[in-house]
């Protein structure tokens, strides 16, 4: 319990002096701790440090948690989720974070009983190994989805490249935040896209100076306990 206080400090501490850099307020950031490589129990303890938001990856390990948590937790599925696999989990999470196709989208539709709240995952760096839309398609994609009455585009998601280049990880964040004010300001009823699911456990100050209001924390907050044992069932 201790690790996990003692980190969310720290890292609250340090949104707290990136908000003040940046004119924000720290309300205005969400910390989800991603639990996708620790027990039910570590999550648990994330949530008694004051925590509301979980996220994992997989579904064999959101799953496992959402049986012992339940509705305690908000839920989210920040990993590339095959269409396939859908119907496991769709209906246990609150939001979505890698929406990146029409396919997926039908899926949801099909499968959902309740609105989901969906990031869509832009490709912002141009990096092949990373899922996602390039910022190109992100505008007429999104326009696409007003036929699913059970997605609502609450915003995007990016993931900076892994570099130690600090001006190249902000480069990225701008340019999510640049795209999701100009589609905020469409108006569209089923897309209002005012929110960023931007920052990591290495990133996340700089994605809070640049406007993200969901940051996905890890390792520095509540630790590796070794097991991601879906790394090879997702």
């Amino acid at each position: 319990m201790t690790l996990v206080i003692d980190n969310l400090r720290d890292i609250q501490k340090n949104i707290e002096s990136a908000c003040q850099k940046a004119d924000r307020k720290l309300s205005d950031v969400a910390i989800i701790a991603v639990t996708k490589q620790v027990s039910t129990e570590r999550a648990i303890e994330a949530l008694d440090a004051g925590l509301t938001h979980l996220g994992e990856n997989r579904p064999e390990g959101l799953l496992e948690k959402h049986e012992t948590i339940v509705d305690r937790a908000t839920w989210h599925y920040i990993g590339s989720l095959q269409t396939r696999k859908v119907r496991k989990v769709i209906n246990q999470i609150d939001y979505l974070h890698s929406l990146d196709r029409l396919s997926l989208a039908q899926e949801i539709d099909k499968r959902a009983d309740h609105i989901v709240n969906c990031f869509v995952q832009v490709n912002v760096s141009g990096e092949e190994s990373k899922h996602g839309l390039i910022p190109e398609e992100v505008l007429t994609f999104i326009e696409q989805l007003s036929d699913f009455p059970h997605i609502r585009i609450v915003g995007l998601m990016t993931m900076a490249p892994n570099t130690e280049d600090k001006e190249l990880i902000r480069t990225v964040f701008k340019g999510l935040k640049k795209l999701q004010l100009e589609i905020a300001s469409k108006g569209y009823e089923h897309a209002p896209c005012t929110e960023l699911s931007m920052g990591m456990s290495n990133d996340y100050e700089i994605a809070v100076e640049e406007g993200a209001t969901f940051v996905r924390i890890g390792t520095a907050l509540v630790g590796n306990e070794g097991r991601d044992l879906y790394e090879n069932k997702g």
